[in-house]
């Protein structure tokens, strides 16, 4: 028996939380390559009333033998070509091809492999890993797909692998999303500036008067050599900083809007980021396929006995597939919810607390649209951080949803609906009739990782909290969407803020709605506001999890 399995669990959890904040500490002081950036030199700030008197500097001193878990975000470094286009992964010379021998059908349960060479723009083999490819089993005539696995064997070929969950026809499709050189354009711009957009921020004096400043995660980003405001988060802790108005006092601060994209690429990052070389499809190079069932009057899908739909299973790989338009969970026997009635009778008697983006404000709207009886009272409806409420009062349904704080790209709001996902969580009693869900990421791809990482520990110290005080609460992680191909929001950012996702809540017995698989694996457009199809399936996950029986 180990030292600690007679501990409680109570322990167990601080025990956690105490490590995951150790690795976010080590995290912030420890990316290789300089990935944060060096505390800022001392400069005035100016400080409310109610301002923390912290310093707004990351921790500067930390023992050097801590656990070092930035293998999280590992991917293959690109050896420098010196802006040499043409020595770039080309999406129309690189191949793939079956690892074996073709056959005349394969055995549905079984497994489909595939070598992909990937080639520069002169044809040339690659020597070297780090491209962003996506692979996927497509069966148009089945409304079917499924997320491939690529593997990175680092020495330019890429082993592809895909599980035959359906019976009928399949055809594999791979698209270059980002060449191993934009990625490292990606990496070097997410590891070197400090923000690549800003924000502004409406003070507001008594008689009247209006200042407009800039405002963002650091007083650096500001963009100002004065004084700056800082604002701290009581209960989280979290940052947020503003240049001082000529005239107003900090504490007039009233409202909140995105700024700019700011210009971080040169010429030739650009043209490694151009539309003509992201998001491509490779030419085919693996005729259709066609999978036969095991033995006739045999099910058409390879579904094994999975467990109910709760929080803490083990991730898969993939984590489900398409059929017919509807998403099969592999870790968890999911469900549909085709009908009013059905989406009444789950929620009956619930209370559910959307918290984040507006990918998540999509599952809101989703509910209060095919839900007639679900009656909005979204007082700032106008405001797109909300926060918004509908209430069935038959069934005793109240559904909230309300944006995460800053940083937040949106339109001018209110700062004070602009409340942390931490104190909201604080103020939670929880209970078997409480239902959390976090939809993160999209808004923090736009700054180092340190910045996400520090938010998510907060969050997740709040998230611990909530189940030790009550543990039947549920709380569900969406996992942010695909769609995003620019150097702001690129999928490759956003796959990294998904692993920070994952490590972040692993340990804790919540659930997860993998969205990066479940807008990936259909044969349309990305979006990173996909479209009712999929919402739909998401919503039903998070139904499943609900009411699992």
């Amino acid at each position: 028996m180990g030292p600690f399995m007679g501990q409680s669990k109570g322990y167990k959890i601080l025990t956690v939380g105490l490590v995951f904040l150790v690795w976010v500490l080590y995290f912030q002081m420890s990316w290789p390559d300089s990935t944060v950036p060096r505390p800022p030199a001392p400069r005035p700030v100016s400080r409310s009333a109610s301002e923390s008197t912290e310093s707004p500097s990351l921790l500067d001193s930390l023992p050097q033998e801590l656990a070092n878990l930035t293998h999280l975000l590992y991917w293959p470094l690109t050896p420098e070509d010196e802006g040499d286009f043409l020595a770039s992964t080309s999406p129309q010379a690189s191949t793939y091809h079956l690892r074996g021998p073709a056959q005349t059908s394969y055995a549905l349960r079984g497994y489909l492999e595939a070598i992909l060479i990937a080639r520069d723009h002169r044809g040339r083999p690659k020597t070297h890993g780090g491209d962003l490819f996506r692979a996927q089993l497509l069966g148009p005539d089945l409304k079917a797909g499924l997320p491939g696995d690529v593997q990175d064997l680092e020495n330019g070929t890429y082993l592809l692998s895909f599980p035959l969950l359906w019976a009928g026809k399949a055809q594999v499709q791979v698209r270059l999303i980002h060449s191993s050189e934009a990625v490292g354009v990606l990496r070097r711009i997410w590891r070197e500036k400090r923000a690549t957009v800003d924000f502004v921020g409406y003070f507001r004096g008594p008689t009247g008067t209006e200042e407009t400043v800039i405002c963002n995660v650091d007083p650096q980003s500001t963009g100002t050599r004065r004084p700056t405001c800082q604002y701290r988060d009581v209960d989280s802790g979290e940052l947020w900083f503003c240049a001082q108005p000529s005239t107003l006092p900090c504490s007039s601060l009233v409202g909140h809007s995105s700024g700019r994209y700011l210009k971080v690429t040169t010429p030739q990052d650009e043209a490694l980021l151009a539309g003509k070389v992201t998001d491509k499809v490779l030419p085919q190079g693996i005729s259709p396929i066609q999978v036969r069932m095991a033995a006739p009057g045999n099910s058409s899908l390879a579904l094994s006995a999975r467990p109910p739909c709760h929080p803490g299973l083990p991730a898969t790989k993939p984590s489900g597939f398409y059929h017919q338009e509807v998403w099969h969970s592999l870790s968890c026997s999911s469900r549909s919810f085709p009908t009013v009635d059905s989406i009444l009778g789950c929620l009956a008697g619930h209370v559910v607390h959307m918290m984040g983006d507006s990918t998540l404000r999509q599952w809101w709207e989703y509910l209060r649209d095919k839900v007639p009886s679900l009656k909005p009272m979204d007082l700032h409806a106008t405001y797109q951080t909300g926060p918004l409420m509908a209430v069935e009062t038959t069934r005793n349904i109240v559904l909230h949803w309300r944006a995460h704080s800053w940083p937040l790209r949106s339109l001018r709001t209110p700062v004070a609906s602009l409340h942390s996902v931490a104190r909201e969580l604080g103020g939670l009693a929880g209970g078997p009739h409480t239902v959390v869900v976090l939809g993160l990421g999209a808004h923090f791809t736009t700054f180092p990782p340190s910045i996400f990482a520090r938010r998510l520990a907060g969050i997740r110290a709040a998230v611990a909290a909530l189940l030790a005080r009550e543990p039947r609460t549920l709380v569900v992680i969406k996992l942010a969407n695909t769609g995003y191909k620019s150097v702001y929001g690129s999928d490759w950012l956003t796959l990294q803020v998904n692993r920070l996702l994952r490590a972040a809540f692993a340990d804790l017995r919540v659930a997860f709605v993998d969205a990066w698989e479940m807008t990936s694996s259909l044969a349309v457009p990305d979006n990173i506001h996909p479209g009712r199809l999929i919402v739909g399936n998401e919503v039903d996950l998070l139904l499943s999890f609900v009411c699992p029986t």
